[in-house]
């Protein structure tokens, strides 16, 4: 399906692609910091998510509406959370340097998450904002992901 964007949904893209270029890198960069292998795995896990979510953007960009596969995606979000929630055994500094990278990709899933909420109320095609709607639900499975590991290590207290 063909995508004609607006001088506003254009720009909304490049946001939301610069974003998703950040979250591949960052993932990436922490996945080879992190010290706790289930955290690495997940880092890991989200940066193939986020070029999949970078893919998709670009995609739109270039006049196409993405297919989304929401089963899949779902499967593996809850793969992803449930191997999270695994605690670690490591020491104080590995696991404070843990804690710090988690807690700036949690900042961030919020950040980008909140930046797509903008963008879908913005788009005219009903494809492009299910497209977009998608991607967004997926960055807050990142972030649950994120907040569960943070959780179950000791490293979140919602109290």
């Amino acid at each position: 399906m063909t995508l004609k964007l607006t001088q506003k949904e254009r720009l909304l893209l490049e946001d939301q692609k610069k974003h998703e270029q950040v979250c591949v890198e960052k993932y990436q960069a922490y996945a080879n910091q992190a010290q706790d292998p289930a955290l690495k795995q997940l880092f890991n896990s989200y940066s193939q998510k986020e070029q999949q979510h970078l893919n998709s953007v670009t995609q739109m960009l270039n006049g196409q509406v993405p297919t989304m596969s929401s089963q899949q995606s779902q499967q593996s979000a809850q793969s992803n959370i449930q191997n999270a929630t695994s605690t670690s055994s490591q020491g104080g500094a590995a696991r404070q340097s843990d804690k710090a990278l988690c807690t700036d990709m949690l900042m961030t899933e919020k950040f980008v998450s909140g930046a797509y909420d903008t963008a879908i109320f913005e788009f005219a095609d009903p494809n492009a904002r299910q497209a977009l709607n998608h991607i967004q639900k997926e960055e807050q499975e990142h972030g649950q992901g994120i907040f569960q590991y943070m959780q179950s290590n000791g490293m979140y207290n919602t109290q």
